[in-house]
Order: C-alpha cells, then structure tokens, then sequence
C-alpha cells in the first residue's frame, strides 16, 4: 500500500515494487504516463460506465438519482475514458454525499475492485472499450452558480437536495448575518418557519433556517477564506456565529422519540420490545466536549430505564473518531480544550465501562478511529457492518491516547496485538478486527438495512434465558476491577502532550484541521504502549 499525494511518491512505489498490477482506490490527481503506459493500472471511478469528470456524484445527488454505480477502469491518456474491467451499481437513498461515497459507493467498490482484480489475475479476461457515445457524459466540476440556494424560491426539498450534493466538500456558499459561509449539511424540519432565509431556531450546535415550505436544519458552518488569509474550517453553526444568533431561541428535541416525531437532532433515544436504543450522530464523527456531555445525560437517562439490553450507535456512517480537533482549534486555549475534551469523552467510556445491570451493544454502522474505537470497546459486545473501517490508534495525531485504552484493548486483543495496532497505526477492516477479537460480530448488510439489522439480533439477546447470568457476571467481574489507575496513567501523559505548545500534536492538528501538510521537520511521535 501507497499513501501517494504527488507523482513522485507513485513512481518511486512502482520502481520499488515493481508491481504487476496498480490500484488506485482514490486519486486527486491523475497517474503519470510513464506509469501508466508500462503498467496495469485500475482507476476506481464512483459513476457507472460511461459518467466522467470529477464532480460524480454531486451531479447525481443534484439531480435526484436514485441509483448510481463504480466502475472500474484502466488508466490511459484520457481522465476517465479508459477500458472497463468491472462496473457494480448501487442504489442512492436520500443522504449527503460524503455519507453515500462511505457506504453505498464504497461496498460497490470493493465489490468492483475484487472483481477486476480477479479478472485480471485469470490472465484470460479483456477489458471492453467505452463506447463512442459514453463520453458524451463527461461533466466538469460542479460549479458554485448551480449549487446557490434561493432562499426566496427554493423549498425545503430544492435546499436539502443542494446541501446534499456538496456534502461534505464544497459546502454551499452564502451570505447571511454579515458573513459569506459555505453551509455543510442539511435536514429537512417539517414544522413551518418564518421569513425564508431567516434562522429561527437552534439545535445541538446547528442552525435552522426558513424555508418557502419549512424549514432546514444545518448543522456546520466554514467562513469564506480571505484573500491572502489563512485556510478555514468547518465548525457547529452556532459557533461560527457566535455574536450574531440574539434572540434566537434554542428548540431542543425530545429525547425519547415516538414513531411520529422524525424532526433532526444528533442524540435519540426508542425502546422496542423491552430493548432500549440510544442513536448518535455527529458530524464526521466528531465529538466535542459538548456532545460529549449531551451524549453521557442521555446515556444515564437510558439506563435509568427497566431494559436488560441497550445499543448504543445503529443507524448509519460514522460510529465515532473522537475528540472534535476543528472545536479544539478554534478554542481560545487549545490545549485546555483538549483537555475537557479527552476528559469528557473519559466520562462517558467510562459510564459504559461501568454499566453493570445491563448488557451495552456497541452498533458501528460505519468508520471508527481512535477515543471512538474505544468508546465502542467499551461495552459488552461490539456489533458492526460488514463495510466500517476501524483505525485503533493515535499515533498519526501524536497522542498517546486516552478512553481507558490501556485497560481495554489489550482486553480484547492481547497485549502483542494492542501493540501492533499502536505501532503500524494501519486502518483494520470488520474481517480483520473480527478476526483479531476487536469486534465480535459482523452483520453483512445494506447501510439501510443495518438498523432493523442490529433492532433484531439486540431483541433476540434481550430475550435469552443465559441474558440475565451474564448481567450478574458482568457485575461481579467489574466489581473486582480498578478503573481509576488506567485512566490516571493515560492522562498523566495526554495532559503532558496538551500543555506543550511545541508538541507535535498541536501542528499535526492545526495542520489537519486546514487541510495542510504539517510544517517541515513535525514528527510523528513513536508509537505508544499500554505497558509503557
């Protein structure tokens, strides 16, 4: 594997391996010819046969497909014209487009690229030639003019459709309360607003603004860079506004949710045949110290609930990556709110941790990474579909990592395969993290179906006789179990990495934060231990 972001990393990769085939998964910039032409080289392009250009499926999404495909190509002189070695479709059910290329899009890929590669290793198949008339599907990128939301016009479906196609890059640009924004995400709200364009309401950090016919939940903003200026990030609305949202008022959801309340918010909560069901969905997997504590409340409300089994996660995308760098990086003190951050999120893997009268599900619809893996490792059994990505590990970020790691994952894994997982900080697949004890089980599914998925098999546990002597065993275990060691030890170290402002951490985050390459001579700090 290559992680390549100019020419030069690929060719010096080929020259080195000297490869008998090339996969690139993902390209910003097209493969050199004189890569191409003496090798193999399969492109992943996210548009069934024929489609072209690099803007796929924002034009998809914009339009309202409702189904899409991969296909997978060869490298030639011509961006995406190539002979085709395997094409799959997949359907687009009504979500953003960042959400759709990790799920849907993605399973048709592997299943696109295992078949072209098995294809090609036969040594018998030949590639097809696009037909002539394919081209006339190549499209350029997605401008900002069609992308513009008229407020005056536009209702609420025309506003999340176009707030879809440009999830989670671009964004779509706007102008309102003194400031160009580029708005990220959308949700439709059913209930009548006010004047259209108007904010009316606020919400666990985003903002609700008026529609012809509604009204739209967006939950980030990212200001308009200056010329000259310094690269921007997104943000929740309401703290890229602060100052300009008085009188607004706040209009939180009722957590415990009933069948014909579907209005937007980041934490709900349902039981269904005595199985309780605590969902979260945060921005990219982000959380902050806010959602965090939001998230910890709800968590205490569910077990204070007469349920013998609750799942926390299901629906679909990200289960969770952590502390949220962009909120850290617009603190007035970053390092303090690190601080509160890995603190809060301590709080909550630790109320899971010691949840002793019940069993706790983790569902993982999608990708987790570091306090978010954890998070997860925390309760009894971790569930997740077959196409989520795990990235156990810090070391990218120069954390030692916190979430009581040191007690759970070698608990899972063993103490050599902890290591490895901190050292080689590597993504690990469902099939992999099966396989290594990280996980216990993988539901082959749809992303949309993973929800009925998991409400199924967690009813089916709440209903076994042998349900109730695991609970009692549960309790006895952690009764035997000191906590507060492991979670002393980690911080000792993380408070230690926060209140250096030469540590590699804080350029690494700043840098990923604005989507930069860390300053010259950052290095990644050596990987951590748990018996370190």
């Amino acid at each position: 594997m290559q992680l390549a972001h100019e020419e030069d990393p690929v060719r010096e990769a080929v020259r080195r391996e000297c490869p008998d085939l090339v996969v690139a998964p993902y390209l910003k910039t097209a493969i050199p010819r004189d890569v191409w032409s003496v090798h193999t080289c399969l492109v992943v392009h996210p548009g069934p046969v024929g489609d072209r250009g690099p803007s796929s499926l924002d034009w998809a999404v914009h339009e309202g497909a409702d189904s899409w495909g991969v296909t997978v190509l060869q490298a030639n002189a011509e961006m995406d014209a190539g002979d085709v070695w395997a094409s799959v479709a997949c359907p687009l059910p009504p979500v953003g487009k960042s959400d759709l290329y990790r799920n849907e899009v993605s399973d048709a890929a592997v299943e696109a690229v295992l078949l072209a590669v098995g294809r090609f290793a036969s040594g018998t198949y030949t590639p097809s030639p696009q037909a002539p008339g394919d081209g006339e599907r190549c499209r350029p990128l997605f401008p900002q003019s069609l992308r513009r939301i008229d407020w005056q016009s536009d209702s609420t479906a025309t506003v999340v459709r176009k707030l879809r196609a440009a999830d989670s890059q671009p964004g779509v640009l706007d102008e309102f309360l003194g400031g160009e924004w580029f708005l990220h995400g959308g949700y439709p709200e059913s209930r009548p607003g006010g004047r259209p364009g108007d904010v009316v309401a606020t919400r666990d950090g985003a903002i609700c603004r008026a529609t012809t016919d509604g009204a739209v939940w967006i939950p980030e903003l990212r200001p308009r860079r200056a010329p000259g200026g310094p690269a921007t990030f997104k943000l929740p609305a309401t703290s890229a506004l602060a100052g300009r949202l008085s009188g607004v008022p706040e209009r939180p959801a009722p957590l415990h949710r009933t069948g014909d309340d579907n209005t937007w918010s980041e934490i709900g909560y349902r039981e269904e045949a005595g199985t309780a069901f605590l969902s979260f969905s945060f921005r990219g997997g982000a959380m902050s110290t806010a959602q965090c504590q939001r998230l910890l409340r709800a968590y205490r409300f569910a077990c204070s609930r007469p349920t013998s089994v609750l799942v926390v996660g299901g629906g679909r995308d990200f289960f969770s990556n952590g502390i949220h760098l962009n909120v850290i990086e617009a603190a007035a003190d970053p390092g303090a709110e690190s601080w509160a951050n890995i603190n809060a999120m301590d709080d909550l893997v630790e109320a899971v941790l010691t949840s002793t009268d019940r069993l706790v599900v983790a569902a993982l619809a999608g990708n987790a990474a570091a306090g978010g893996v954890m998070l997860a490792l925390a309760a009894d059994e971790v569930w997740c579909r077959a196409g989520a990505v795990f990235n156990p590990h810090y070391r990218l970020m120069g954390l030692y990592g916190s979430e009581y790691w040191t007690y759970t994952l070698p608990r899972r894994v063993g103490a050599a395969a902890a290591d490895r997982l901190m050292r080689d900080a590597l993504p690990v697949s469902s099939t992999a993290a099966h396989r290594l004890g990280l996980i216990d089980r993988v539901i082959p599914c749809a992303p949309q179906s993973f929800d009925s998925e998991v409400g199924a098999l967690a009813t089916r546990l709440a209903a076994l006789p042998a349900t109730q002597s695991r609970i009692h065993a549960k309790k006895s275990e952690r009764d035997r179990v000191d906590l507060t060691p492991y979670r002393e030890a980690e911080l000792v170290r993380m408070h230690r990495i926060f209140a250096d402002p030469h540590h590699p951490y804080h350029e690494l985050r700043r840098a990923f934060v604005r989507k930069e390459r860390p300053a010259s001579g950052t290095a990644v700090p050596p990987p951590p231990s748990p018996r370190d």
